[in-house]
């Protein structure tokens, strides 16, 4: 099997590798500055936790690729949001939104061209209220959700953004979201060359929280409390979660990590809309630690404790000065890796890696949103076609060449 690891800086890379008798094929998928639309540059976003680390970087990442976007960065620490403004200049603003407060938020969406929902964590959550604000303003709507019952939760409100003709895109950031245009691009390949898939596994790895701080704390302990759904042969599979470790090579720059096996929306909507009958994910972090006391909790706290969104917020608290102490020797490295193993027995990997997560999601986010707000997008919340829509909307943005 061949492998390529990239290190990035500005900007993002998915390397696809196919082995061959005859010798290797890849193929690079570059992310490039837009070229400037009159329509997008006359835009409005509203980016729902811009304070936050995600939303931050989204934000940030925006302007860069557009810079003429007009960019409101909604949250509820408004300090935290002027400094972010004074960083993205003249054509942003702050505004202060809770996303549990119904009518601010529509109130909020009423002006804009575009929701940007960052404002996590998305797991045990009952309603989708910024999607339902979306439909009843008629605003464009896309989130960067990591949790499978959100994000199905979400495309069941289809009919009613095609009714309100607006285009929504759920799980869109980096993971979920960049891996599943990977995995839709590694399943295109293989099938061009009538090679039909048997197992897809996705891989990733974070240093530390990323940077990404409170939120991804909260999302990882939330996920512990979830069992894992995985396929084999087409058939459900019910598992422990972060348990089914394996050494994974991430290439250089990351080179073999620990991963465990969590509960991911990619899995269920790659296996039900690419048709590949196995399929599961796994995480690890570092240091080695991290992963031991995640091990510990999933068999040491109830799991009704680990789904209670405050009392894990209780947690995060509890364990943020470390990890935010840790992170800054652990550092911010992501990478991800995407197998594809075919019939014939030939396998097919994809690789990303980035220096950080934070930045690598913010520009990841940029790029969906921008697709949205060209008219990439048809109206609707993306569902049977979710991953490859991502690919095939994302063109404007990615460039192919095959190298051989």
């Amino acid at each position: 099997m061949a492998r390529v690891s990239l290190g990035l800086n500005q900007k993002l890379v998915i390397c696809c590798v196919k082995e061959r008798q005859s010798g290797v094929v890849s193929s690079s998928v570059q992310l490039s500055k837009t070229k400037k639309n009159q329509n997008v540059s006359s835009s409005r976003v509203l980016v729902l936790g811009g304070t936050g680390r995600v939303g931050g970087a989204t934000a940030i990442a925006l302007s860069k690729l557009s810079p003429d976007l007009q960019i409101l960065v909604a949250g509820r620490n408004r300090e935290k949001g002027a400094r972010l403004v004074e960083t993205l200049g003249e054509n942003s603003e702050f505004v202060e939104v809770d996303i549990d407060d119904e009518k601010a938020l529509e109130a909020a969406l009423k002006d804009v061209d575009l929701v940007v929902h960052a404002a996590g964590p998305f797991q045990q959550t009952e309603r989708c209220p910024v999607l339902e604000a979306a439909i009843s303003t008629e605003t464009a709507y896309l989130d960067v959700c990591d949790d499978t019952s959100y994000g199905f939760r979400a495309k069941s409100f289809h009919q009613k953004a095609v009714a309100a003709n607006i285009p929504a895109i759920t799980t869109a950031g980096i993971y979920p979201g960049v891996s599943n245009v990977m995995a839709a691009e590694l399943v295109r390949a293989a099938r061009s060359e009538s090679i039909e898939p048997e197992r897809l596994r996705f891989f990733y790895y974070t240093a530390g929280s990323g940077g990404a701080g409170p939120t991804i704390l909260a999302t990882s302990f939330l996920l512990l409390g979830e069992e894992v759904v995985a396929y084999n042969r087409g058939e459900v599979v019910k598992l422990k979660p972060y348990t089914g470790m394996l050494n994974i090579d991430f290439g250089k720059g990351i080179g073999k990590r620990n991963v465990y096996l969590l509960n991911l929306p990619e899995v269920r909507s790659t296996h039900e809309n690419l048709g590949v009958p196995s399929v599961s994910a796994r995480f690890g972090t570092a240091p080695f630690f991290w992963n031991w006391g995640m091990e510990a909790m999933t068999n040491l706290i109830p799991g009704e404790i680990l789904r209670d969104r405050e009392k894990v917020q209780q947690m995060v608290q509890l364990f943020d000065p470390l990890v935010r102490a840790v992170d800054g020797i652990a550092g911010q490295r992501v990478s991800m890796r995407v197998d594809l193993e075919c019939k014939d027995g030939r396998t097919m990997v994809g690789i990303f890696s980035h220096k950080r997560l934070s930045q690598s999601v913010g520009m990841s986010t940029a790029a969906f949103a921008l697709a949205i707000l060209e008219g990439s997008t048809m109206p609707g919340v993306c569902r049977s076609r979710f991953p490859l829509v991502l690919k095939r909307k994302l063109s404007c943005f990615i460039s192919v060449s095959p190298q051989y």
